[in-house]
């Protein structure tokens, strides 16, 4: 069982992590630094790919207070020289006498910082707020796990199921709080992936606004998946965001040039036709649908023919939150049963 004295230090470097970029080819890791007499002395988190690691950076605000004391970390050291240098190094350079980790590292070049410090006679305790921590670095891990980014489908529709009306409109189902929720979640994610049929039938932007209104410093890039060009007036054409057009049908096709670019999370926020394609090439992870409370009764579904002909083969997800999001719902799910990777 974790010493109970190690969780608030770990909890203060998860706190941390959080001020790294959601969407970076890196994963968000905080770290915090105690001094021999368990003060804090050291806080630092990673800001994105290129950057000092967050136990560099929390080593180097606490200075010589490191030596002799603890650092907590949200993720195993690395071992491995990358972009930078092995974080390993630079917590034997400073004298710590004790590491402790959330959650092991899963990449396979990086991995080890745990034995490579407790071989140099740090004392290394893992698994401290692991489950936080894993959930904090999910995409991530995942990409690095499987070779493809993690896919989140995103959905807004009406309680009938309905994404749009009969005659094809379909702004707004949802309320301006749930739209502004969608901004949120789009800042997360390396890529926003959308058909051609979308792109031409709602010239979207696809682009992340914040709260008041303003374009995000940092945007996604704008995937667009099919073989019809734009017209030249287009949205995703206007230089205001990185766009890439991928003439293919084939979802594991999009994901192998994302994951090549270092994308980490995609947002699928193409329609019915191409969420279907996605679902039943088993490559969507995470179902966020924004529901409102209103009625169609005709119109496009929310998805299209996902292969199931039974109630036996019905498709059921797992919830992981739910939440009001004005007058609407937020329902965010996973499927039930694993994905086996080969």
């Amino acid at each position: 069982m974790t010493a109970q004295p190690d969780t608030e230090p770990m909890r203060r470097a998860l706190e941390a992590a959080l001020a790294g970029p959601a969407a970076d080819p890196n994963p968000r890791v905080g770290a915090v630094v105690l001094d021999a007499a368990g003060d804090l002395v050291g806080v630092g988190h990673h800001a994105g790919a290129g950057t000092p690691h967050a136990e560099v950076v929390a080593l180097a605000r606490a200075g010589e207070g490191a030596r002799g004391g603890t650092a907590y970390v949200t993720l195993e050291p690395c071992s491995h020289q990358g972009r930078t240098a092995p974080c390993t190094d630079a917590l034997l350079r400073a004298g710590v006498a004790r590491v402790v980790y959330a959650v092991a590292d899963p990449h396979r070049r990086a991995a080890g910082g745990a034995r490579v410090l407790a071989e140099q006679g740090v004392a290394v305790t893992g698994g401290v707020l692991e489950r936080e921590a894993a959930e904090l670095v999910h995409a991530w891990a995942f990409a690095v796990h499987t070779g493809r980014p993690w896919v989140t489908w995103k959905l807004a529709a009406t309680l009938d199921g309905r994404v749009a009306a009969a005659d094809g409109s379909s702004a707004w189902i949802t309320s301006e709080p749930a739209r502004a929720d969608v901004h949120r979640l789009r800042a997360r994610c390396g890529a926003i992936v959308v058909g051609t049929g979308t792109a031409l039938a709602d010239d979207p932007a696809l682009t992340v606004r914040g709260s008041d209104g303003r374009p995000a410093d940092e945007q996604p890039l704008r995937v667009v998946v099919g073989r019809r060009g734009l017209p030249p007036g287009a949205r995703l054409l206007d230089g205001s965001a990185p766009m890439l057009a991928l003439a293919t049908h084939d979802p594991a096709e999009v994901l192998a040039e994302l994951h090549h670019r270092e994308v980490r999370q995609v947002l699928l926020e193409g329609g019915p036709t191409l969420a279907a394609a996605f679902w039943r090439a088993g490559l969507v992870e995470e179902v966020v649908a924004y529901l409102a409370p209103a009625l169609l009764g005709t119109g496009a579904s929310a998805v299209a023919d996902l292969g199931i002909t039974t109630i036996t083969g019905i498709a059921r997800l797992e919830v992981v939150d739910l939440a009001r999001v004005g007058p609407d719902i937020r329902i965010t799910a996973r499927p039930r049963a694993p994905k086996e990777e080969t």
